[in-house]
């Protein structure tokens, strides 16, 4: 009698565990667990690829400053500066020579715009 007890009891509890672990599957398999499943790998996807990216981008961005430091030093950028520069030369887009900043410059040629002129 506790044999056919035993057994029946075993079959019981493993059909019912069957049973949920086929509509477990089915679940698993509807076109919106699919769905749900596929954009949370792709998020998961996007998130490492971007973690990925932002590395490579720092990275690029010190080893692009370490060459230029080295650059400048090679080529005597970063050296202190011996003599000072002359000051920049300005022009007036429109000349008024009636302003009393407007100095007239020798070495400033006009250069004429008529295209016909030699010709």
């Amino acid at each position: 009698m506790f044999r056919r007890t035993f057994w029946f009891t075993t079959g019981v509890a493993a059909g019912v565990w069957a049973t949920t672990k086929v509509n477990r599957k089915l679940r698993q398999l509807t076109p919106e667990s699919i769905a749900a499943t596929a954009a949370n790998k792709a998020l998961d996807a996007g998130h490492r690829l971007k973690d990925r990216a932002v590395g490579f981008a720092l990275d690029v961005r010190a080893n692009m400053a370490q060459r230029e430091a080295e650059l400048g030093e090679a080529l005597g950028i970063n050296a202190p500066v011996e003599q000072e520069l002359p000051a920049p030369r300005r022009y007036a887009a429109i000349e008024n020579r009636k302003d009393p900043k407007y100095v007239e410059d020798p070495t400033y040629q006009t250069y004429s715009y008529n295209r016909n002129e030699d010709h």
